[in-house]
């Protein structure tokens, strides 16, 4: 099954971090359900020079990048507009 590496960047705004915490407990649920289905091999958030959160990166396996697609289409930190950059 292909593997893909998610690189979601945080939008930089002033409520980028308050829209993070915000959506976190049901991106954690999103995750939490990966990693028992085994589509998530890893995870780990990205941090600023203050330590907090301003990103995401995660290795993924879909049977495809449209099943990939589909997925970051509900994925509560894309909902929420906590990411502003992602790469696939």
């Amino acid at each position: 099954m292909p593997q893909f590496v998610v690189i979601g960047r945080d939008a930089t705004d002033d409520k980028a971090l308050e829209r993070r915490m915000g959506a976190r407990e049901a991106h954690m649920k999103v995750i939490d359900e990966g990693i028992a289905s085994g589509r998530n091999i890893m995870g780990a958030a990205m941090l600023n020079d203050n330590g907090d959160m301003c990103g995401s990166v995660m290795t993924m396996e879909f049977e495809s990048r449209a099943e990939l697609d589909e997925w970051l289409r509900t994925e509560p930190y894309v909902v929420a507009n906590v990411w502003d950059d992602i790469e696939i």
